[in-house]
């Protein structure tokens, strides 16, 4: 099909083109004058905002974390999404996501046409975690040491500081975050990406509770200090290391 349009070029000429020759040259963006200004061109639609959905996951993620952590959702419960969705104020989507998510990490069970199940956890479930933890850290940790210069390690004093307070309080959810992100900070020096995606999976693994009783939060807070000065000192890190893994709150 051959249309008329005013060639480029030329301001006071007409000439015939194909349509896709004037897809070619019609412009598709640029400064505003070309947007929107132009005499008897239509201004291109401003870029849509993307959707917040995934934002509002998030927050129903971490509400829905802190809630198991702090046994808020006890293990063997059982939870559907509209019900959650509205004591959190939100629709069930962003529920069911959350909680798609906290399945795959072992969080929850998936109940078809019924909701979800907190997991029940055995201490011989969290022992075989920690088993592995240990497989994955400890010889990390202990590379690291030999490697990495004793100073370094006094840029982690700060999260210990920071996992310690949350024990201090009480708060069994800050301290899971607290105690994540030193272990992170603790193995990240390795350089390798696929070693912290694995070893904070297992991290997260480990802190879902249990229906027993749970390790006291200082004294496991106390572990990162006394880790940290081994690793100063050139002490010997891994019965250290593996009392920390094995207790995990």
């Amino acid at each position: 099909m051959l249309v008329a349009v005013r060639h480029r070029g030329d301001p006071g000429g007409v000439r015939a083109t194909s349509r896709r020759e004037r897809e070619v040259v019609r412009p598709v963006d640029g400064p505003a004058s070309l947007r929107g200004g132009g005499r008897g061109r239509a201004p291109l639609p401003e870029p849509r905002r993307m959707p917040e959905r995934y934002s509002v996951r998030g927050q129903v993620l971490a509400e829905l974390r802190a809630a198991l952590l702090t046994g808020e959702l006890p293990p063997g419960s059982v939870h559907s999404a509209p019900a959650l969705g509205a004591r959190y104020g939100v629709s069930a989507t962003p529920v069911r996501e959350a909680m798609q998510l906290l399945a795959q990490e072992g969080a929850v069970e998936v109940l078809p046409n019924r909701g979800f199940r907190v997991t029940c956890r055995t201490t011989a479930d969290l022992a075989e975690i920690a088993q592995v933890r240990m497989l994955v850290e400890i010889p990390v940790v202990q590379s690291l040491a030999r490697s990495v210069p004793p100073a370094r390690w006094a840029a982690l004093r700060p999260l210990a500081a920071t996992a310690a307070a949350a024990a201090a309080a009480g708060d069994r959810a800050g301290y899971a975050e607290a105690d994540r992100a030193f272990h992170q900070a603790l193995l990240r020096p390795m350089g390798n990406t696929h070693l912290l995606d694995v070893a904070d999976g297992l991290h997260r693994r480990a802190q879902w509770p249990t229906d027993g009783p749970r390790p006291d939060l200082r004294a496991h807070a106390a572990h990162h200090g006394t880790l940290l000065d081994a690793l100063a000192s050139g002490a010997p890190v891994e019965p250290l290391l593996r009392a920390h893994l094995a207790a995990c709150p």
